[in-house]
C-alpha cells in the first residue's frame, strides 16, 4: 500500500532473513507474529513486493484462512502452491506427504518466496515449509505457534506514536493540513497504535468531509462507546477480535472477558485465577491460550496485559455474555481479593504485625516481606483501583484496613505518586466509620505524604492541626503524638525553628513514656533534624548518635526490619551533622557508608542531599573526581525526584570548568 508507514526495524529484520547464511540442510523460515489488527498481512506483503527482484523465479501468496471455521486443508494448500509454481494437476501425488516431498524439492531449486498468511497451526503449517536451498517462506499468524522448530521469528507490535501518526497522515491525504497534526496524534493514541483502527479511523475521517479529527478525537475519548466508531464499511475492529476470540476453549473465553474488570493496566496469574474461578494451574493455561492468540501481551516478569482496544472488547463481551448480577459479583469479588492482598502484604512491614500467622490461602503467596514489597509494587494500579471502587460503594472498613497497613510500607516506597490518595481515601472512611482516633491516624499519616513527596509545608502544618484536634478529642495519646512530630516537621521546613524544637521534643517524650521505641526513633530523627537548622549542632549530633545506637541494637526494641531499612538514613543524618561541625573525614566516612547502602533503595531526598553533602565535604578535602561523581548521583537523584533546581545546581557542580 503507498500508505505503508514505519517498521523499519522490522523491514530490516526481513532483509537479514533472506539474505542469511543458513545452516547445511536448513530452511530459511520467517514467522511473523501478533495480535488482531497488527498489520501482518499488510507487512508480509509489502515486504514481498520489495523483495520481488530478489526471487526471479516467482512471489507467491496463499491465505490459509487460519481464523475461519475452516482453515485450508494442507492437502489443498499444497495443490494451490504448486499449481501457482507450474505443477500440473496430474503431476502432484494424491497423498499430503507425496505433495509436500514434491513441493520441497520444487523449492529446492528455484528461487521463490512464498507467503503462507493467516496460519492456524503447526500442523497446517509445516508440511509447506521448504527444506534446503534457494526457496523461502514467510508464515503469518495470530497464533505464536510455539511448536515450529528452525524458524524466525518476528512479532509485531503497535506502532510508535509518531508512526501512528505518520499512518494516519497518510491514509487521510490532503485534509490532514486542515485537521492539523496535533488532532491526528491524538486519533493515532487513541487507535493504540493499531495499524487497523488507524485505518478504519483515516477511512472514516477520509470519507466524511464533514467530519473534524478533533471531533472523532472527542467521540473516541468515551470509552464505553469507543469501539462502537472503529468500524469503516466492511471493515470493524471488534470482527477482527471476536475471530480470535472464537478460537479460543471456553475456560479461556471466560477468563478474558472476565479480565476486564482487573483496575489496573497489567495483571499476574493469582488475579486471572480469581477472576475466572479456576486454580492457579489452569489460569496459566487459559492466560498461555490468550497470549498465543494475541489477546494479551505478556512481559518477562510473569505480567500481562491487554492492548487498549482488546481490553474494551473484553468488557464488550462480558457485557454481553454475562448477567448484572453476574458482573456485579465478580467485581466485588476481584475488589475484596485485591484489597485483602495489599492489607496483608503492607502489614509485614507493621511492628504489630509482619508475617501472617495463619495466611489466607485463597490470596496470593507471600511468604516473604521481599515477595510482599514486590507484590504491593507491581500490582499498586489494581489494589489502589480496588481501594476506590470499595469506597465508592461504602466498603470502608475494607478501605481503612487497607490504607492502615501502608503505614510503614510507605517509607520504603517514600515518592511514590499514590500515597496521597490511598492517605486521602483511608481518612475519609475513617470520617464515614465516625472513628476520630483512626481519621486523626489516617491525617497523620497524610501529613507525612504533604511533608516529603509533596513538600508542602503549609498544608502539612494545618493537616497535623486537624489530627491533633481529632487525637486530643478521642484521647488518642499516640496520635497526638504524632501530630506535634508532623507539626515539627512542618514548622522547621517554614523556618520556624524554635517552635520545631519545642514541638518535636513533646513528641520525643510522648513516645518515650509509652515505650514505642519505633516511633520513638522517628520523633528522635526528627528533632535532631530541627535542632540542627535551629544551630545547635552538637545537640543535633547527640540525639543523631542516639538514634544510631538505637537502630544498630539488636536489644534496642526497635521492629528490626525497620531498624534495617532506616540506618543508612540515620548515618546520613549523621554524617550532614558531622560535616557542619567541621568533623569532615569522619562526615566523609559515615557519608560514603550511607549513600552505599542507599543505592539499592528508591530514589528520594535523604539519599540526594546525603550525595550533595558529600560531594562538598570531598571537594573541601580536594577529592575533585570523587566529588564531581558524588555531585552527578545527586543531580540523577535529584531529577528523579522531580527537584529541578537542584538537579541543575549539582549537574553544574559535577561539570568539570572548561
Amino acid at each position: 500500500m503507498d500508505d505503508f508507514t514505519g517498521r523499519a526495524a522490522e523491514l530490516a529484520w526481513i532483509d537479514d532473513l533472506v539474505h542469511a547464511e543458513p545452516a547445511p540442510g536448513a530452511p530459511v523460515v520467517g514467522l511473523i507474529t501478533g495480535s488482531a489488527g497488527s498489520g501482518k498481512t499488510t507487512f508480509a506483503v509489502r515486504s514481498a513486493h520489495a523483495l520481488r527482484p530478489e526471487y526471479p523465479d516467482g512471489v507467491f501468496f496463499l491465505d490459509l484462512f487460519g481464523m475461519s471455521q475452516r482453515p485450508v486443508a494442507v492437502f489443498d494448500a499444497l495443490g494451490q502452491v504448486m499449481g501457482a509454481l507450474g505443477i500440473a494437476d496430474q503431476q502432484m501425488p494424491a497423498d499430503t506427504p507425496g505433495r509436500s516431498s514434491l513441493y520441497r524439492s520444487v523449492l529446492r531449486d528455484r528461487r521463490v518466496l512464498v507467503v503462507l498468511d493467516n496460519a492456524a497451526s503447526e500442523e497446517q503449517v509445516r508440511p509447506l515449509l521448504p527444506g534446503a536451498g534457494a526457496g523461502r517462506v514467510l508464515v503469518t499468524s495470530r497464533r505464536l505457534l510455539a511448536g515450529l522448530e528452525g524458524v524466525r521469528r518476528l512479532v509485531l507490535g503497535p506502532l510508535q506514536l509518531s508512526e501512528a501518526t505518520e499512518l494516519l497522515t497518510g491514509i487521510v491525504g490532503e485534509r490532514s493540513a486542515a485537521d492539523g497534526q496535533s488532532a491526528l496524534a491524538r486519533l493515532a493514541q487513541l487507535c493504540g497504535g493499531l495499524p487497523l483502527a488507524l485505518r478504519i479511523i483515516g477511512n472514516r475521517l477520509a470519507s466524511r468531509p464533514g467530519w473534524s479529527a478533533v471531533e472523532l478525537a472527542a467521540r473516541l475519548s468515551d470509552e464505553e462507546r469507543r469501539l462502537d466508531h472503529f468500524k469503516a464499511g466492511d471493515l470493524k475492529i471488534a470482527n477482527a477480535f471476536r475471530m480470535s476470540y472464537e478460537q479460543l476453549a471456553p475456560p479461556a473465553r471466560q477468563v478474558f472477558r472476565r479480565l476486564a474488570v482487573v483496575p489496573g493496566r497489567d495483571f499476574g496469574a493469582a488475579l486471572a485465577a480469581v477472576v475466572g474461578e479456576t486454580p492457579i494451574e489452569d489460569a496459566w493455561d487459559a492466560l498461555d491460550e490468550l497470549v498465543d492468540l494475541g489477546l494479551l501481551q505478556d512481559s518477562t516478569q510473569d505480567r500481562y496485559r491487554f492492548h487498549d482496544l482488546v481490553r474494551l472488547f473484553a468488557r464488550e463481551r462480558l457485557h454481553e455474555e454475562e448477567s448484572p448480577a453476574d458482573r456485579d459479583a465478580l467485581t466485588e469479588r476481584v475488589t475484596s481479593w485485591l484489597l485483602r492482598t495489599a492489607t496483608t502484604a503492607g502489614r509485614w512491614f507493621e511492628p504489630a504485625y509482619g508475617r501472617p500467622e495463619r495466611p489466607d490461602a485463597g490470596l496470593a503467596a507471600l511468604p516473604s516481606a521481599e515477595q510482599a514489597e514486590r507484590w504491593l509494587r507491581v500490582n499498586v494500579a489494581n489494589w489502589l483501583g480496588a481501594m476506590r471502587f470499595a469506597a465508592s460503594i461504602g466498603q470502608h472498613t475494607a478501605v481503612l484496613d487497607c490504607a492502615e497497613s501502608m503505614h510503614w510500607f510507605s517509607d520504603r516506597w517514600v515518592h511514590a505518586p499514590h500515597w496521597h490518595e490511598v492517605f486521602t481515601l483511608g481518612a475519609q472512611a475513617a470520617a464515614a466509620l465516625g472513628d476520630l482516633a483512626q481519621h486523626a491516624t489516617q491525617l497523620n499519616y497524610l501529613a507525612w505524604v504533604q511533608g516529603i513527596p509533596l513538600n508542602s509545608p503549609e498544608t502539612m502544618l494545618r493537616t497535623a492541626a486537624e489530627a491533633l484536634d481529632l487525637a486530643t478529642r478521642s484521647s488518642s495519646t499516640v496520635q497526638i503524638a504524632w501530630s506535634y512530630n508532623y507539626t515539627a516537621v512542618a514548622l522547621r521546613k517554614l523556618g520556624r525553628s524554635k517552635d520545631a524544637v519545642k514541638s518535636a521534643s513533646q513528641a520525643t517524650g510522648i513516645f518515650d513514656f509509652l515505650g514505642d521505641i519505633d516511633a520513638y526513633f522517628a520523633a528522635l530523627s526528627n528533632l535532631g533534624h530541627c535542632l540542627r537548622d535551629a544551630g545547635r549542632h552538637d545537640e543535633a549530633l547527640e540525639r543523631f548518635r542516639e538514634a544510631l545506637t538505637l537502630v544498630s541494637d539488636d536489644e534496642s526494641g526497635m521492629t528490626p526490619s525497620i531498624a534495617a531499612h532506616l540506618r543508612p538514613y540515620t548515618l546520613a543524618d549523621l554524617g550532614r551533622c558531622l560535616g557542619l561541625l567541621g568533623h569532615r573525614g569522619e562526615a566523609i566516612a559515615t557519608l560514603t557508608e550511607a549513600v552505599a547502602v542507599m543505592e539499592s533503595f528508591d530514589s528520594n531526598i535523604m539519599q540526594a542531599l546525603a550525595l550533595e553533602t558529600l560531594a562538598a565535604l570531598l571537594a573541601e578535602e580536594g577529592q575533585a573526581g570523587l566529588s564531581r561523581r558524588a555531585y552527578a548521583r545527586a543531580a540523577q537523584v535529584f531529577e528523579a525526584i522531580g527537584d529541578a533546581e537542584a538537579h541543575t545546581r549539582c549537574h553544574g557542580l559535577a561539570t568539570p570548568a572548561p
